[in-house]
C-alpha cells in the first residue's frame, strides 16, 4: 500500500494496529537502548501512525507525543495513549518549539517526507542539545521474506517490483544523519519475524488496504509465493529485517 496516501493509512487504522503494530518493536528497542531513554524522557514519533510505538513508551514511563498525516491513524492512536500529545502533521512542518524532546524517532516514515533532509532537520530543531535523533525502516529487499510475496503480487498485477530505496541500503541511514550534521551513536539492523496464523491473515496483511476484488483476485498469487514459510500448524512466518540510525544532536 502507498505509504504517502493518508486517506488509504486512515481508513485501516486499527486493522493495521492488529496485523502489523508491534512488528518494529526490536527496533524501537534497539533505538532506546542506543539513545539511553528511560522513565521521564520525552519521545516524539514522527509518522506514529496507529500509536503502537507509543504505547510501547507509555507502558516504560515515557512521556510520548507523535505526529502522522493520517487523521485516522492519529484518532485510532488518541483512543490507545489519551495522555500523548498527537498530531495530525507531517514531518516537514513539526507543530512543536525547539529543543522540545530528548529523543526524535521516526520508524518506516522519514522516506515518505517531500525533502527527507529538510525533515531530518526539523527533528533536530525539536531534540534539546546533546539529544538523539533516530531513524528505523526496512533492510533491503533481500533480507525480507516479505519481499518474495510483494514481488509475486507485483508480477500477478504485471508491474515490476519497486528498486531499493537508499535509505534502505547499508550505510544509507548512516549518511543521512552525517549530511544532517549528527554525530552517529549507533546503528545496525535487527530481525524482525511476522506471524500470520493462517491464510486469511496472510493475504489480509500482505494486501492491507486493498479492496475486497483486488484481495480475492490476488490472494492465490499470495498465498502460493508464501508457500515456503508455511509452519507445520498451517501459518506462516516471515523473517525480515530493519536497519536503525541513532545520532545525537551538537551541545
Amino acid at each position: 500500500m502507498n505509504g504517502a496516501d493518508p486517506d488509504r493509512w486512515s481508513a485501516v487504522a486499527e486493522s493495521w494496529s492488529q496485523l502489523w503494530g508491534a512488528f518494529a518493536e526490536p527496533a524501537w528497542d534497539a533505538v532506546l537502548t542506543a539513545a539511553a531513554v528511560g522513565s521521564g524522557a520525552r519521545v516524539l514519533d514522527v509518522g506514529c501512525g496507529a500509536g503502537d510505538l507509543l504505547a510501547h513508551l507509555a507502558r516504560r514511563g515515557i512521556s510520548a507525543a507523535g505526529i502522522d498525516p493520517a487523521p485516522g491513524m492519529v484518532a485510532y492512536a488518541r483512543t490507545r495513549v489519551p495522555g500523548a500529545d498527537l498530531r495530525v502533521g507531517t514531518a516537514d512542518h513539526l507543530p512543536w518549539p525547539d529543543a522540545g524532546f530528548d529523543l526524535a524517532i521516526s520508524v518506516n516514515a522519514l522516506q515518505f517526507a517531500e525533502d527527507t533532509l529538510a525533515a531530518l532537520d526539523e527533528l533536530i530543531r525539536v531534540t534539546v542539545p546533546a539529544g538523539h535523533v533516530a531513524v528505523a525502516n526496512w533492510a533491503e529487499g533481500d533480507r525480507n521474506d516479505l519481499t518474495v510475496i510483494e514481488d509475486a503480487v507485483a508480477r500477478a498485477a504485471d508491474e515490476e517490483p519497486l528498486p531499493d530505496g537508499e535509505l534502505r541500503l547499508p550505510g544509507g541511514l548512516e549518511e543521512l544523519l552525517h549530511d544532517g550534521g549528527l554525530t552517529l551513536v549507533a546503528a545496525g539492523i535487527v530481525e524482525l519475524p511476522w506471524r500470520a496464523g493462517d491464510d486469511d491473515t496472510l493475504v489480509r496483511g500482505v494486501l492491507l488496504g486493498e479492496d475486497p476484488a483486488t484481495m480475492a483476485a490476488t490472494a492465490p498469487a499470495v498465498i502460493a509465493a508464501a508457500r515456503p514459510f508455511r509452519t507445520p500448524d498451517g501459518g506462516y512466518t516471515l523473517v525480515n529485517a530493519f536497519r536503525y540510525a541513532v545520532g545525537r544532536t551538537a551541545r
